[in-house]
């Protein structure tokens, strides 16, 4: 069975002030090509469908019409809610909308009841484990702590269950959107840590013959059976570096994997630059930049007058512009933001905590610090579902 595995499209998300709906519709049109000139016998989306739990109506329309594309293939699809999905919205009507191939799988209770397709060599079960919230759905999966690896570890028993009651030679194959252990992070990202702790291990799938994974948005291969496709489009100058792509899966008779990258358009490259503006702006080894999305960084010890107005005059698409003059971390001079770097919500309240009254929290104080966090954001997602 050959599959085309993809995720986190996060329709109606811009690239700082560009709308990237069109960019958005034209990997779309690639995918639904893709999909009919290689001859896919199952789509897998794992995750992040929208940007944001109450998507524009643009992006809205946008996902109806490409429902309407793949389902018109007769290829059938399926689907899983990720971290910046409203679950609930996004499995409305997925009774009726299944009927006609596109199968979503929002809702945590069903990550054991599989969609089954078949082909030449029997049948392939195909498990949508959406996002797990810890805090919301640790009842539903009996765990008593509310953490990434209970809950999904949980989720991942029922499929092994059902999927040892079924046929001998059924294969398998999960959609999950989570954080795994080996991982590469980008900046577009939303943080799902909680109690301290981002990473699931790759073992927790231990068991099935192909992972889909989504969240993070580079294209990476944790081990042969478990695999990111990463986004269709760069959010962020983090991923300057990416290459874009889809994941071209083959799975035997036996359930062995073989996979090839597809590349997916590219709308307009990205550049990080750096130096001082007049540099920037003479530099010839620059020439290949001039039609890129930019993010300059100016390193001159002064802030020069105009610099975006100057920089747009070479390089016509500059978005983001930093200021990070040479300077030493413990320097008076640099800024709050570049002091702050790197760091995470718990490590940034931690420093405050000992800049106020000279030591940092004991090991007590700290757990409190986390449990705080965490609450923060359970209320942030029971109220995303709830708008």
């Amino acid at each position: 069975m050959r599959l085309l595995h993809t995720s986190d499209w996060h329709l109606g998300r811009a690239f700082h002030r560009v709308n990237l709906l069109g960019a958005q519709a034209e990997f779309i049109g690639h995918l639904v090509d893709t999909v009919r000139e290689r001859e896919v016998d199952a789509v897998v989306v794992s995750g992040d469908v929208y940007d944001r739990a109450v998507p524009p109506l643009a992006a809205v329309e946008l996902f109806d019409d490409a429902l309407h594309r793949l389902a018109d293939l007769g290829v059938p699809t399926v689907m899983i809610s990720g971290n910046h999905d409203s679950a609930r919205r996004l499995g409305v009507g997925a009774g009726l909308i299944g009927r006609a191939g596109v199968h979503l799988r929002t809702e945590p209770s069903a990550a054991g009841t599989p969609v089954v397709l078949r082909d030449a060599h029997g049948d392939v079960a195909f498990y949508g484990v959406p996002y797990l919230e810890p805090a919301l759905v640790k009842d539903e999966f009996g765990v008593d702590k509310a953490g990434h690896e209970a809950v999904l570890g949980a989720a991942m028993d029922r499929v092994r269950a059902d999927l040892a009651a079924r046929a001998p030679g059924t294969r398998s194959v999960v959609l999950a959107h989570a954080f795994v252990t080996g991982g590469q992070a980008s900046d577009s990202e939303r943080d799902i840590t909680v109690g301290g702790v981002a990473a699931v291990p790759a073992g927790v799938f231990d068991g099935v013959d192909y992972v889909a994974l989504g969240h993070l948005h580079g294209c990476q291969t944790l081990t042969e059976r478990v695999r990111y496709s990463g986004s269709p489009l760069a959010y962020s100058f983090s991923e300057a570096g990416h290459r874009k792509s889809m994941w071209l899966v083959d799975l035997d008779a036996d359930g062995a994997v073989t996979a090839e990258r597809v590349d997916c358009p590219v709308p307009r490259p990205l550049a990080r630059i750096g130096g001082t503006l007049d540099d920037l702006l003479a530099d010839p080894a620059l020439t290949p930049h001039e039609d890129a999305w930019v993010e300059a960084t100016l390193t001159d010890p002064v802030r020069p007058s105009d610099p975006m107005a100057r920089l747009t005059e070479r390089f016509p698409h500059t978005l983001s512009l930093v200021f990070a003059p040479e300077r030493t971390q413990d320097d008076p001079g640099v800024s709050y933001a570049r002091r702050l770097a790197g760091r995470s919500d718990q490590q940034i309240a931690q420093d405050f905590v000992a800049h106020v009254r000279g030591t940092g929290p004991d090991d007590e104080e700290a757990a409190v610090l986390r449990e705080a966090f965490d609450a923060v954001r359970a209320d942030h997602a029971v109220r995303e579902v709830a708008r």
